[in-house]
């Protein structure tokens, strides 16, 4: 898996002779100005600020075929994940926030570990094969779905610096030409894109994350046709074109500019300091707690019922891989934290414990089953 072999990678060189050397890559300045808007960012911001606006369109494109033709379509099939997704959001972020209590700086990063990452726990999934029924895998998926929609609405209202409403301005006039085009029926991709690429240098002025600005762009690309093929639907066309520059570049770079953690003088003192003590009993204790809680409650009342061929063994093994919050979390840390080296690597650290026993824990629950029919 290339974003498993990028964190492998990143691991090595931090804590190589070439550390410094690839500190300093990721710190080059480089842009262009246009008039009064200066684009010149050091490779790790155009990383986090751009290459993740194309993470965050091909977000917005699955999210929005999930709820129009999807899992999410289907009320009878959403209930079970939703609430468990809800349930690990919540808890998580409460289990962060009771052991980082007494530091107001540590607080910020309450969101960290209230994300999945999909990537990473369907991978396991995969491994273990006919291990885990279909069902399983579905409940897994759309659980991710929501909270990557969580996710970003978290990003959105708490995690923006000042608000410029010039900039705010010039993106309500580039959504707004989204809309126009999506309303007259405008089916070629490319208007939508250039307007996309305006939107996303204003939402970058604006103080909101720049990322954001794809999936807004996601909502406005048009997806259902009647009878045409999903090679000529423009959203599906799109969603299949960044795919795989999604999983073989954008993911991977996101992994080596940002999981790099020197080792060296780390203890087990520096686990179990607040903050990465706090991401690491979120991801690894807050997920499984929360997200059986809230599908348990709905299965216990019988709004719900265990995902078809499941047992009460797999959801739980599904519910620690939720803890899998290796992508969206650090994404979510580089936010918190921005330009604080030393809560940086802690945030490393936390997300990458929590995240690896999460992985293994979840894979021996499931691994224990025996094998679907």
């Amino acid at each position: 898996m290339p974003l498993l072999a990028a964190a492998v990678a990143a691991l090595v060189l931090a804590n190589s002779p070439l550390a410094e050397a690839v500190d300093g890559l990721f710190r080059i300045r480089f842009g262009l100005s246009l008039g009064p808007i200066d684009l010149h960012k050091p490779v790790l911001l155009w990383i986090n600020d751009g290459l993740m606006a194309l993470f965050f369109l091909l977000v917005g494109l699955e999210i929005k075929r999930e709820v129009v033709e999807g899992g999410l379509s289907q009320p009878s099939q959403v209930a079970l994940p939703v609430m468990g997704a809800l349930g690990g959001m919540a808890v998580p972020a409460a289990v962060y926030v009771a052991i980082t209590w007494s530091d107001q700086t540590a607080l910020r990063g309450w969101a960290i570990p209230a994300a999945t990452d999909i990537a990473f726990s369907l991978g396991v999934l995969a491994a273990l094969g006919s291990r885990v029924p279909l069902a399983l895998k579905v409940f897994l998926t759309t659980l991710a779905i929501v909270d990557d929609l969580g996710a970003i609405v978290v990003i959105a209202i708490f995690y923006t610096s000042d608000l410029s409403p010039v900039a705010l301005g010039l993106a309500a006039v580039f959504i707004a030409g989204l809309a126009i085009l999506n309303f007259a029926g405008v089916r070629r991709l490319l208007p939508y894109l250039l307007l996309g690429v305006l939107l996303w240098v204003s939402v970058l002025k604006s103080g909101v994350h720049a990322t954001l600005a794809g999936v807004v762009l996601a909502l406005f690309i048009p997806l259902k046709s009647a009878g045409e093929p999903d090679e000529k639907r423009p959203a599906i066309r799109l969603e299949h074109v960044i795919k795989p520059w999604s999983a073989w570049l954008i993911m991977p770079v996101f992994a080596f500019a940002n999981a790099g953690l020197p080792l060296g003088g780390l203890s087990l003192a520096s686990l179990v300091a607040p903050l990465p003590l706090g991401i690491m009993a979120g991801l690894f204790v807050g997920k499984q707690i929360g997200i059986m809680l809230g599908a348990g409650l709905l299965i216990a009342l019988g709004v719900a019922a265990l995902p078809s061929g499941a047992t009460w063994r797999g959801l739980y093994g599904v519910a620690i891989l939720g803890g899998i919050g290796f992508t969206m979390s650090l994404f979510i840390g580089t936010l918190a934290f921005p330009d604080d080296a030393m809560r940086e690597a802690q945030v490393r650290l936390g997300v990458l414990a929590g995240s690896i026993l999460s992985a293994v824990v979840g894979w021996a629950v499931l691994r224990s089953q025996r094998k679907s029919a």
